[in-house]
């Protein structure tokens, strides 16, 4: 009798110790998830900011009233995603005047902002990368055993990319 008091309470240890381990993962990937998301915030208010200053400079070069009018229409309540693609087209929209008007370049104040616009853009890049890489090891959780348990308790559900490039990578290994 002692012996099975003793089997069950070594089973009911081994898998607390699992099941804090595997709480332990998912709260690592959520503190990174956050910080992530965080620095992708932070980095796309800059991005905005910048394109919000190359915007006058551009339309007194070019003696136009409209330009870049989607920086008009930002709403604050979008989310890091939908801010993203948004000023990633105002931004392909900007290079193509720059494209267009080769006489932009001479703006000193201009080439300033496109410099920092572009280490800009290499920061959101690497924090997507982050994101994205997090997302996938979280989404695993999500899905594999034991956590998916874990998982089920907790309510966790799977969450989207900032691309494609990953959920279509996160998918070949999910049927595997």
């Amino acid at each position: 009798m002692l012996e099975i008091i003793i089997g069950v309470i070594v089973v009911i240890s081994i898998i607390t110790f699992i099941m804090v381990m595997y709480n332990n993962k998912f709260e690592m990937a959520n503190i990174k998830i956050e910080k992530a998301e965080q620095d992708i915030s932070l980095y796309l208010k800059n991005k905005l900011e910048l394109l919000q200053r190359t915007r006058p400079i551009v339309k007194k070069a070019l003696r136009t009233k409209e330009f870049m009018e989607d920086l008009d229409n930002l709403s604050p309540e979008l989310s890091n995603l939908e801010m993203h693609i948004t000023l990633k087209k105002i931004y392909n929209e900007l290079f193509k005047a720059l494209d267009e008007h080769e006489k932009l370049y001479k703006s000193e104040a201009l080439l300033k902002i496109l410099d920092d616009l572009n280490n800009n853009e290499e920061d959101i890049i690497g924090a997507i990368k982050f994101y994205n890489d997090t997302v996938v090891d979280f989404n695993k959780l999500v899905v594999t055993f034991p956590s998916s348990i874990l998982a089920l308790f907790k309510k966790y559900k799977k969450l989207d990319f900032y691309n494609n490039e990953k959920r279509e990578i996160f998918e070949i290994l999910n049927e595997k």
